[in-house]
């Protein structure tokens, strides 16, 4: 199957361009969900999140007449990448009442890893050479030191950080896992905003259906930081930024893009530090000396 789906090229300036304001956008969704947790409910802050999202993506692709509709194959997958999708902000939502969101976003960019070793195994085009996955080792240690770092740091509310560590690093399982799918799959060649309608309208019935079983939407206080945490998260990351990553999945090489984005733990943690008053010393500035300078290595030009 690999062998139909068109090239990919490596970086250029737009995809690093495009690529840093990404990160920037979601080093900071870690904070923004963490402040309003206390409001309303982690499983149906998601929900509502994919929902909203979907109904913009629906009505984008409407109006640049997508077909969405037609029979190409890509149900079954589509899915798939649809369920992964919301079992990762599933984890993303709880785990965050359980550690921070500084360490939230370090774990959940374990991904990368993942995915570099996932689409090495499965997709042709993808293959990594030896000075490439000597960049994903140097980036996977500067992200154990940021681990190393984080540590000394406790949970907000006195208790271990160990589960919400851990959910953050299946988070970035699930999230590889679907990059995976996508990128091995008939969604290759699909449109971008079918590919993200399908992630985005499973998660929400998914993710919904268990917030109200649950019965959060009986404790949920909608006030002003509530909806701009909602619009934020709906509009500009689950909406926008999505668009863009999945327009960048099908024009460059996606283990390359993949790597670059441990650049949005940084810009987490940095916002983490100014907004929540996250303290981080000398090991996490090692650790993003290393972190770029695995992202130079694995997106070095032949």
């Amino acid at each position: 199957m690999s062998a139909s789906l068109p090239s990919r090229r490596p970086l250029d300036g737009t995809a690093v361009t495009l690529m840093v304001i990404l990160c920037v956008a979601w080093g900071l969704q870690q904070v923004v969900i963490k402040a309003t947790a206390p409001l309303m409910g982690a499983v149906l802050q998601a929900g509502v999140r994919s929902a909203v999202a979907a109904v913009l993506v629906f009505g984008f692709a409407a109006w640049r007449r997508t077909p969405l509709w037609q029979h190409d194959g890509t149900l079954g997958a589509g899915l798939l990448a649809g369920l992964l999708f919301g079992a990762e902000f599933f984890c993303i939502f709880v785990g965050l009442g359980h550690t921070t969101a500084s360490r939230m976003a370090v774990f959940l960019y374990t991904a990368p890893i993942f995915t570099a070793l996932g689409l090495h195994l499965s997709v042709a085009g993808e293959r990594l050479r030896r000075g490439q996955w000597l960049g994903v080792g140097l980036a996977f240690c500067g992200m154990a030191l940021a681990f190393a770092d984080g540590i000394a740091t406790p949970a907000a509310h006195g208790g271990s950080t160990l589960p919400g560590d851990a959910l953050g690093i299946l988070a970035g399982l699930l999230w590889a896992a679907t990059t995976v799918v996508v990128r091995a799959s008939r969604l290759a060649s699909a449109a971008p905003s079918k590919t993200l309608l399908y992630q985005l309208a499973v998660s929400a019935v998914m993710l919904l259906s268990m917030a109200l079983a649950a019965g959060q939407h009986l404790h949920a206080r909608v006030d002003g930081l509530v909806v701009a945490s909602l619009f934020y998260q709906s509009v500009l990351i689950a909406f926008a930024s999505y668009l863009t990553w999945f327009w960048l999945l099908r024009q460059y090489l996606a283990s390359r893009l993949s790597v670059f984005s441990f650049l949005t733990p940084l810009f987490g943690v940095a916002f983490g530090v100014v907004l929540m008053h996250d303290a981080v010393g000398m090991r996490f500035a090692i650790a993003a000396v290393l972190v770029l300078g695995g992202i130079v290595l694995v997106n070095r030009r032949e």
